[in-house]
């Protein structure tokens, strides 16, 4: 049987349930005309240099799942070729979970979730822990950021779709919301700095509306 790259998603247990729940044919359709990447597009290498933070995925020998968040500055997750994705792996609280499931098995998966454009991206691989390597921690690593990098993860990417907007709430950073509030504050400032000026020009001597002011209230 040909193997589509969704497969790797929509295994056999998972087309029985979408064939008895109405959704097989328009998937089925979606596999005809190549619907999913297994490369990294100019788009996607564009997407992940503005992220922040996203979810990495593994599992233990027996297949209990794990998520972990892993977050840092912009494009800390670096696009090396279009298979292959690397990041530093930064001191956190030393649990090592992930860590320990890919020394047993590499099977994994991140979650980038843009809450600002509604836009949420599925990547499936396989990951590999690089340690003792400061040179490439040093690569990876901007050396104004304060988080300290202990190892390096590369991912190989077999997969990757963008989920559908649906359900997906508007949230913004502090940093976007700085940046819409900028020019708000901009015009506060001239508008409060016209203020003073005129109060200024009003209460100068000689200023004949002031002096008619005074005549009037007398």
């Amino acid at each position: 049987m040909t193997q589509v790259i969704s497969d790797v998603a929509f295994t056999p247990s998972v087309k029985a349930v979408q064939a008895r729940l109405g959704s097989r044919q328009h998937y089925a359709q979606m596999e005809k005309r190549d619907g999913w990447s297994d490369a990294v597009t100019p788009e996607l290498s564009e997407f992940l240099n503005e992220q922040d933070s996203f979810y990495f995925g593994t599992a233990s020998r027996d297949g209990r799942p794990y998520i972990q968040h892993r977050g840092g500055p912009k494009g800390f997750l670096k696009v090396l070729d279009d298979r292959t994705l690397e990041f530093a792996d930064f001191k956190g609280n030393r649990q090592y979970i992930s860590v320990g499931n890919l020394a047993e098995n590499n099977q994994a998966f991140l979650f980038l979730m843009d809450y600002a454009t509604q836009t949420r991206i599925k990547i499936w691989g396989t990951a590999e822990v690089i340690e003792d390597d400061p040179e490439l921690q040093a690569r990876l690593t901007d050396p104004q950021y304060k988080g300290k990098p202990e190892r390096v993860i590369r991912f190989r990417v077999e997969a990757w779709d963008v989920n559908c907007r649906q359900h997906i709430p508007i949230k913004y950073s502090q940093e976007d919301v700085e940046a819409l509030l900028q020019p708000i504050r901009d015009r506060l400032a001239s508008l409060e700095a016209e203020n003073d000026a005129l109060k200024h020009q009003l209460q100068a001597p000689g200023n004949s509306a002031v002096g008619a002011k005074g005549r009037n209230s007398g």
